[in-house]
């Protein structure tokens, strides 16, 4: 595999990224009272119960205290496309002073390189405030289905839950459904993760897959009781919390197909993060930045956090920048075998 040795050496700095960071905090513009009675939004692309919906009302409770002087905080929905409507909207339209941030879907730096055609922003144009915590998604099979096994996935059909075409749970499907021959049956229109895993649970679809950080929550009860199995998790390295569970990549034996499959989940790195859309002024930026960092390390907000359930594993936005930069240097022909894995 001597064409993609320059990915493998990325894999591990993104791997060695993924463990949290010390955050690094400045005081230096502590007095900045820009966002005095100000009204600040952050757009969420999923519809209201997700995970990404539930990270970023995690964060408008906590800016209240500690963004100073602001009046108020409001979380905006903008559902439609997996996170795709609502990421060039904000990336074309939201505010450039500070005042409008999103928790987008990790994947967006991934589907810049994977789908340049449908991605309508240049991420490394946007700045990330910072991660509150790595996210690997993990994969349902409901109890009931005609599938009862990983080995069953590829000789019997199966109908998968999903949204749209840029998000987690298309992409992963399809990619063992091209790379490992599984015999999906991509069954796309519900807007977000509630919905198809409703379908789910409702026998309309097999299989269906989400955030693990959401799934701990709504469905660790179904997993213990066999209602739904996991079966599988998206990610470059296996979630503490759901260890014994493989990853995509480990359930195809092509190893060209295993690196397209774990460049695909490189994005987990990312997680469920704050975003700034481009033009925001740098000494903002650093602004916002020491205000994250100060939060994550609240124990109002741990406390918060650990009441709602919510996984706090924080890495400063500097960071996070750069496990993008390294996901947009993706080998060509390494990006183009995922991109196809995809369709």
């Amino acid at each position: 595999m001597k064409k993609h040795v320059g990915y493998a050496a990325a894999v591990a700095t993104l791997l060695a990224m993924m463990t949290p960071a010390h955050a690094q905090t400045s005081g230096t513009l502590s007095s900045d009272g820009f966002f005095k009675d100000k009204t600040v939004k952050i757009m969420v692309g999923h519809a209201p119960g997700g995970g990404f919906d539930a990270y970023a009302r995690l964060a408008a409770d906590m800016l209240k205290k500690h963004l100073p002087g602001v009046a108020t905080i409001i979380v905006e929905n903008k559902p439609g496309g997996g996170g795709l409507i609502a990421s060039a909207h904000f990336y074309a339209q939201a505010a450039r002073d500070g005042t409008m941030m999103a928790v987008f879907p990790e994947q967006l730096a991934n589907n810049q390189v994977l789908q340049p055609k449908l991605a309508q922003w240049k991420i490394e144009e946007m700045r990330y405030v910072g991660s509150f915590a790595p996210v690997n998604s993990g994969l349902l099979l409901r109890r009931g289905a005609a599938v009862k096994s990983v080995a069953d996935m590829q000789s019997v059909e199966s109908s998968v839950g999903c949204d749209g075409v840029n998000s987690q749970g298309y992409q992963y499907p399809s990619m063992l459904k091209n790379l490992g021959g599984f015999k999906f049956k991509m069954v796309c229109g519900y807007r977000g993760s509630p919905e198809y895993l409703l379908a789910l649970e409702k026998g309309e679809v097999d299989i269906a897959s989400n955030a693990w950080n959401a799934l701990r929550i709504s469905h660790r009860d179904k997993i213990k009781t066999g209602e739904v199995i996991l079966f599988a998790q998206g990610g470059l390295r296996r979630d503490p919390e759901i260890a014994d569970t493989p990853l995509l990549q480990d359930l195809v034996s092509d190893a060209e197909a295993k690196e397209a499959i774990a460049f695909a989940s490189s994005g987990a790195a990312i997680g469920r993060a704050l975003l700034l859309p481009p033009g925001v002024a740098a000494e903002r930026v650093a602004y916002l930045r020491s205000i994250f960092d100060a939060m994550v390390k609240d124990p109002d907000m741990i406390a918060l956090a650990n009441q709602r359930s919510l996984t706090l594993a924080p890495t400063p936005g500097a960071e996070v920048d750069k496990i993008v930069a390294n996901i947009l240097k993706a080998p060509k022909e390494l990006a183009e075998k995922a991109a196809t894995a995809m369709k």
